[in-house]
């Protein structure tokens, strides 16, 4: 099977600081979803978040992944990374 990336990807400082901060199962996991993102932005289990444009998250075990699609230039911006608790959103 050949995958054909056709979105550039984009990972904000931020996120890389963060991942610095989890526990490594959970980095692992993260950064093979980032990875994927590329191939098709709109798999696994996302969500567009109300009220923001172009703003989606994507669910890894208790963290959120949030990115911005700019589908006109093709480019996913992954900017925050965070784990979900009961005041998250």
């Amino acid at each position: 099977m050949n995958s054909k990336i056709s979105w550039i990807l984009q990972i904000d400082p931020a996120v890389s600081k963060t991942l610095k901060k989890i526990p490594q199962n959970y980095t692992r996991r993260i950064i093979a979803v980032i990875e994927t993102l590329p191939q098709d932005p709109f798999a696994g289990d996302i969500q567009k978040m109300a009220g923001k444009k172009n703003v989606w998250r994507r669910r890894v075990g208790e963290y959120r992944i949030f990115f911005e699609l700019l589908t006109g230039e093709k480019i996913i911006h992954v900017f925050h990374a965070e784990r979900r608790t009961t005041a998250t959103y």
